[in-house]
């Protein structure tokens, strides 16, 4: 069965995605904050992991993805950062915002970025795309 690694500290985005994906047929392991994300990465194999930025610090999501990307165990693994960053900043009047354009190898490892709310269907399909499509030198980091 294929873990998924889901960390947020929205416990109702939490437990409602996870009630999803597994429906899907993952294997979904949950954490609120970084900390926790890197006990479960220590003690089981993640195949994909779906990351807030925003959790215990205004950039826990990022510094998490970063980590992840260093650990043999998650080095290869899919990444997809969601927020709701955009959508507050747009509110905001502020012109910020992120897109998968933000992506690299240092700053932002990911292989997606999505915007919150994402519906359970889309981000399911998303994780099956990313588990599917490889780079060529067989990690889902950019390049």
């Amino acid at each position: 069965m294929t873990n998924i690694l889901l960390v947020d500290d929205d416990v109702d985005f939490v437990a409602s995605n996870k009630m999803a994906l597994e429906k899907e047929g993952f294997n979904v392991l949950t954490a609120h904050n970084g900390k926790d994300a890197m006990k479960i990465v220590e003690s089981t194999d993640i195949d994909a992991a779906v990351l807030d930025v925003l959790m215990d610090t205004p950039d826990e999501g990022m510094v998490l993805a970063r980590k992840l990307r260093k650990n043999p165990r998650t080095e290869k693994i899919p990444l997809i950062l969601l927020t709701s960053l955009n959508e507050v900043n747009r509110e905001a009047g502020y012109k910020v915002r992120f897109s998968d354009m933000d992506r690299d190898e240092v700053w932002l490892p990911i292989d997606r970025y999505l915007d919150k709310p994402v519906k359970s269907k889309d981000l399911s399909a998303e994780i099956r795309r990313l588990l599917s499509e490889p780079a060529q030198d067989g990690t889902y980091a950019p390049k």
